[in-house]
């Protein structure tokens, strides 16, 4: 396994498999992520993740696996989004649209070798992933894993495996107990 998780490495593993097909590029951004269809200015559909983070980079990758070809034509695929300072049922509600963006985000991350960690994306209140989102998040990877992943996930995971060095998912690399707080069973 490669030690290190060049954002470049990734860039050019991603538009390998969608610029051509998909007419979409991964990009570096400054400050906020953001989805941007083409326009008249750009000819490509671009993910602009935050900062440079691989992290975050995969994240936004797996918002754009969630869209369909409609949604891959609005900005931020015209998903609802509150930023950080949500109230807790504003976070309930982000928590249930973000299992399965999260649950491409864990398979791309593993298939990577990258360490996952759940996004509650929500600082400000201090309110952290819930037990219940890690929960619902480890039984959808490992549905996906068992029916078999979509394919815009499985041609990314394919690749970040074979760049990588690492192994078939399987469910046994998926293990909830390593984000549980102290003392939750998974």
């Amino acid at each position: 396994m490669k030690p290190d998780h060049s954002i470049k490495e990734l860039i050019q593993l991603f538009n390998g498999l969608f610029l051509q097909s998909y007419n979409t590029e991964l990009v570096i951004g400054d400050d906020e992520p953001i989805y941007l269809p083409a326009d008249a200015e750009y000819s490509h559909h671009r993910i602009i993740f935050a900062h440079g983070f691989f992290a975050s980079a995969l994240h936004e990758i797996a918002h754009w696996c969630v869209a369909g070809a409609k949604r891959r034509t609005l900005v931020d695929f015209g998903y609802w989004y509150k930023p950080d300072g949500r109230t807790e049922a504003e976070q309930t509600e982000f928590e249930r649209v973000e299992v399965q963006p999260q649950a491409y985000e864990w398979i791309l991350s593993e298939s990577a070798g990258h360490r996952f960690n759940f996004s509650a994306d929500n600082l400000s209140a201090g309110l952290g992933a819930s037990t219940d989102f890690m929960r619902k998040v480890h039984a959808r990877v490992l549905d996906l894993l068992e029916q078999g992943l979509p394919p815009r996930v499985e041609a990314l995971s394919s690749e970040l495996r074979a760049f990588y060095g690492t192994p078939a998912l399987s469910a046994d690399r998926f293990r909830l107990d390593r984000h549980l707080p102290a003392g939750e069973a998974a």
